[in-house]
C-alpha cells in the first residue's frame, strides 16, 4: 500500500470525497492533507477528523507569512492536539518570488513554527524553495527544537547538501517532478538514504507523467513509486513498503 504524505485535495481542482471513496481501489492506505494557513488548516482537520485514512499538518506556508498573526499560535497548537494532525506544515522558507514576506520575516515565522512544533511534540513538514543555505542555518539555530525530526517537502535541493539535513533528522519526501524527462534527480535519489525516502503528490501540483497537464491526485504517487523503484533498482513493491514505513515512523500519530 501506498501512502500520499503532502496533498491539497481540498483545492477546487479536485474532488476530496471521490479521491477519498477509492483510496483502497487506488491503493492507498494513507493521505496527509497540508495547511497552508489558519483557515485551510482549520478545513483539513475538520475533513480528517471525518474520514478514515486521511490525516493533516497545519501550520503557515512560506507564502503566507506575511498575514501571519502571532494570535493564531494557540489555535494551531490547538489543531496539533487533534488525533487527525501529524505534524506542524507546510512552513518554510521561499525566496523565489519578490511580492511575497521578507526572508527576515520568513526566518521568523519558520522559527516560530518550530517552537510550535517541540510544544506540539510533532515532527515538521518543510517547504524551502531558493533558500536552501538559510534553511539550513534556521534549522541548525533550532536544532534542540527538531526532536520529532522534519520532512523536505517536494526535496529541490542537490544531492550535496542531502548529508547537513540527514544530519539534522531530516526524512525526504518526493513526487512527480521525478518522473519529468528533465528532471535529472538520479543523484538525489540515490543520495537519500532507503530509511529517509517518502512519496507525495502535492496535488493538484506537480502532476507526473504520463498524465503531467492535468490535474494531480493521490492515485498518481504509484507513477513517482515506479520511477523510484527504476532508480534505485528496486521491486516497485518494495519501494511502496520502504517508503511507508518511513512516513509511519516520522509521522507516529498514523499508527500504522
Amino acid at each position: 500500500m501506498l501512502i500520499d504524505t503532502h496533498a491539497h485535495i481540498l483545492d477546487d481542482a479536485l474532488d476530496a470525497e471521490a479521491i477519498v471513496s477509492s483510496m483502497a481501489e487506488d491503493e492507498l492506505s494513507a493521505i496527509v492533507i497540508a495547511g497552508v494557513d489558519l483557515p485551510s488548516s482549520e478545513r483539513a482537520a475538520r475533513f480528517a477528523a471525518l474520514h478514515s485514512g486521511v490525516y493533516c499538518t497545519v501550520g503557515c506556508h512560506p507564502e503566507e507569512c506575511g498575514a501571519y498573526d502571532c494570535a493564531h499560535d494557540d489555535k494551531y497548537l490547538e489543531l496539533a492536539a487533534l488525533p487527525s494532525c501529524v505534524a506542524i506544515g507546510e512552513v518554510g522558507l521561499d525566496y523565489h518570488y519578490d511580492d511575497g514576506a521578507s526572508p527576515a520575516v520568513q526566518r521568523d515565522v519558520l522559527a516560530r513554527m518550530l517552537h510550535l512544533a517541540h510544544k506540539a511534540d510533532l515532527p515538521i513538514v518543510l517547504h524551502v524553495r531558493d533558500a536552501y543555505k538559510d534553511s539550513l542555518d534556521v534549522l541548525r539555530g533550532n536544532r534542540a527544537l527538531l526532536g520529532r525530526g522534519f520532512v523536505m517537502h517536494c526535496y529541490g535541493g542537490s544531492a550535496e547538501l542531502v548529508k547537513d539535513y540527514c544530519d539534522l533528522g531530516a526524512y525526504f519526501s518526493l513526487g512527480g517532478v521525478l518522473t519529468f524527462k528533465n528532471a535529472r534527480k538520479d543523484d538525489v535519489v540515490r543520495a537519500i538514504p532507503t530509511d529517509r525516502l517518502m512519496l507525495e503528490t502535492d496535488c493538484p501540483y506537480m502532476t507526473p507523467e504520463p498524465y503531467r497537464g492535468r490535474p494531480n491526485r493521490p492515485a498518481y504517487v504509484r507513477y513517482v513509486a515506479l520511477k523510484m523503484a527504476q532508480i534505485l533498482g528496486k521491486d516497485y513493491e518494495q519501494v511502496c513498503s520502504e517508503t511507508s514505513a518511513n512516513a509511519a515512523r516520522i509521522f507516529y500519530k498514523l499508527g500504522l
